[in-house]
């Protein structure tokens, strides 16, 4: 009884503890949902890019070194979403970049974000001793 009441009350305060990573994924979740019936064009390029960043493991590997070192995912979710729309500014106006679409930065930003939500919560909420 004992062992299923600290059970119970460990994942509650995982879920409370993990709402903005959650949320993340969720907001992926609800991209893809909208974006299917609004217009599938461009989520499907999205898609494609993203697919195509998955393997190239140094993004990856980057997603997860962020996902896991920072404790704070606010701070990377944040970072991510404020390179994101510097990026997007700069490719819209021509100034750098010239060779990206905004279908790329949307599916970096999906790739990133995905991936460093996931290790963090593989990090903060991993058994003791584990």
């Amino acid at each position: 009884m004992v062992i299923k009441l600290k059970e119970e009350l460990d994942v509650k305060a995982i879920l409370l503890k993990s709402k903005l990573n959650f949320g993340v994924l969720l907001a992926i979740l609800l991209f893809i949902a909208i974006g299917k019936s609004t217009y599938p064009q461009f989520t499907q390029s999205v898609f494609v890019s993203a697919d195509q960043l998955v393997s190239d493991l140094i993004l990856v590997f980057v997603a997860i070194t962020l996902g896991a070192f920072i404790a704070n995912f606010a701070i990377v979710m944040l970072g991510c979403l404020a390179a994101f729309v510097v990026a997007s500014i700069l490719v819209y106006q021509g100034l750098v970049f010239q060779y990206l679409t905004q279908e790329y930065l949307v599916a970096v930003l999906i790739v990133v974000l995905g991936f460093a939500a996931i290790a963090n919560l593989y990090k903060q909420y991993q058994a003791p001793g584990a």
